[in-house]
């Protein structure tokens, strides 16, 4: 794809999703400047973040935590716990080992979870502030308040808002892009998107009158830098003028 072959031509931006092989190879593409590519950013092992309180279903924390664990052995499921009891926090670790027993995929989980963690939060606003510092590439709202909060998350990479909002789904039919950022990336990256398949252009065209207005200040400038070609590009016009 990064440099094509004799029957198929080189491309000129590489998107989708993957492991840490994956991630490596295409930012690997997108540093070699035979190849000329770009990516849609670094998406490697994949994460969840679980935010969830008293008025979520054990049952179904477990579940969105297993489905990221399952992935790999290096993916992360993390439990952001707001304000709850020891009994509620049993029940999801019940949940937890009860659901995983049952998966095919079960080894790798006994892998994956112990990089995970459980963090108990006192209020669903501190919840918010690791959950930004953390950039999770998904995360659950698993409250019935949830579409009250989306308005507060800075850095993610999609929001799954509600009981009924599974990671699962993301990946496969409710319609967004599940290549997203991992590890971190959600500070400074999209998921794919739309406009990930566009490009922009810039275009300026000055007026006599408006190259006149600005004149002045892009010599002074060009001065500065010691850029006299720059300067004189403007000065000999301005002396049409």
């Amino acid at each position: 794809m990064a440099f094509g072959t004799e029957s198929v031509p080189k491309v000129d931006k590489i998107c989708g999703p993957g492991n840490q092989y994956v991630t490596a190879a295409k930012m690997l593409a997108q540093n070699d400047s035979d190849a000329m590519v770009a990516i849609d950013m670094p998406a490697g092992p994949s994460e969840i973040l679980v935010v969830a309180d008293a008025t979520s279903n054990p049952a179904y924390v477990a579940s969105d935590l297993l489905s990221q664990a399952e992935h790999g052995p290096d993916s992360q499921a993390v439990l952001l716990a707001v304000d709850l009891s020891d009994a509620q926090m049993a029940a999801i670790e019940a949940e937890v080992d009860a659901q995983a027993a049952r998966l095919p995929r079960v080894d790798i989980v006994r892998q994956s979870i112990p990089k995970g963690f459980c963090l108990r939060v006192p209020s669903m606003a501190e919840a918010l502030v690791f959950s930004n510092a953390y950039a999770p590439e998904h995360l659950i709202l698993q409250t019935d308040a949830a579409a009250d909060y989306v308005k507060d998350i800075v850095n993610a990479g999609s929001v799954f808002v509600g009981h009924y909002s599974p990671e699962s789904c993301g990946d496969y039919a409710s319609g967004t892009n599940h290549t997203l950022p991992t590890y971190g990336y959600s500070r400074m990256y999209s998921g794919v998107n739309t406009a990930t398949f566009l490009k922009h252009i810039t275009s300026q065209e000055l007026t006599r009158q408006g190259l006149a207005n600005i004149a002045q200040t892009v010599m002074t400038l060009a001065e500065v830098e010691e850029l006299e070609a720059h300067r004189n590009a403007v000065a000999i016009r301005l002396k049409d003028l």
